[in-house]
């Protein structure tokens, strides 16, 4: 499928999924960052024609990836009558809950905390507009490695991009125009002080990643495996008890 037709394609499901719903949706709220995922999951929505909430949301955050997210929210503003954009500055909502667990202080723990902050955000932003929140994750992060927080980035109502690749989201990128800026700029989570890439914390590239995925026999299956593996738990399904009969 052409990006163009994928596009529309994604854009029209987005709009009969709300259609179908027992309770029709009056909004679409989806969190942006400035990155390639989010800008264009932002832009499909707004594409359906239907009421879009577009929220930056930072926690101590990198300027050049702020300022990326100002600049799509302007693009967004520019291109679609539907979209609202909101910045929610949630430094100082991280700070007490960072001060309030000082005891169970822990790097990463923190760091995911950012992403389940943000998740809570969209929710109440949600709520307030019977809305439902849109996924920005991709298929290589989603369903490819687990690149992505248990119950934060992770905990959407629907994942438009999921059976995209990243280098079908770049794809989509041009072709709906996004902003150079944020098609070229390096991945990353947001989630960390040093502002370190995707590609840092996974040791390879996502280009990488598709070839590992797609080819038994790549250089980097072994690498894929073993980060596939530690992450399985956020991509199956809750162990649940099973009482015998």
């Amino acid at each position: 499928m052409k990006p163009s037709e994928k596009a529309t394609f994604i854009s029209n499901w987005i709009k009969d999924y709300v259609n179908a719903m027992p309770n029709k949706a009056e909004s679409l709220v989806i969190g942006i960052s400035g990155g390639i995922d989010s800008s264009v999951s932002s832009t499909l929505s707004a594409m359906t024609g239907l009421k879009t909430i577009v929220v930056s949301m930072p926690i101590k955050q990198k300027k050049n990836q702020y300022d990326l997210s100002l600049k799509h929210q302007e693009w967004l503003i520019k291109n679609f009558k539907n979209v609202e954009v909101h910045t929610l500055e949630l430094d100082k909502l991280f700070e007490t809950f960072k001060s309030s667990l000082s005891k169970f202080d822990n790097e990463h723990g923190m760091a995911n905390s950012r992403a389940r902050l943000r998740m809570t955000t969209l929710y109440q932003v949600a709520a307030a507009n019977k809305g439902i929140v849109v996924g920005t994750g991709n298929k290589i992060e989603d369903f490819g490695v687990g690149f992505y927080t248990k119950y934060g980035d992770g905990g959407v109502d629907i994942s438009p991009i999921g059976d995209c690749k990243k280098t079908e989201v770049w794809e989509l990128g041009r072709e709906l125009k996004i902003l150079d800026e944020i098609i070229n700029a390096q991945p990353t989570d947001g989630l960390w002080v040093d502002g370190r890439t995707d590609e840092d914390q996974l040791g390879l590239s996502y280009k990488e990643l598709e070839e590992a995925i797609n080819n038994p026999n790549s250089s980097n299956r072994e690498k894929y495996e073993k980060i596939r593996k530690l992450n399985l738990h956020k991509m199956e399904s809750i162990p649940v008890c099973k009482i015998p009969n």
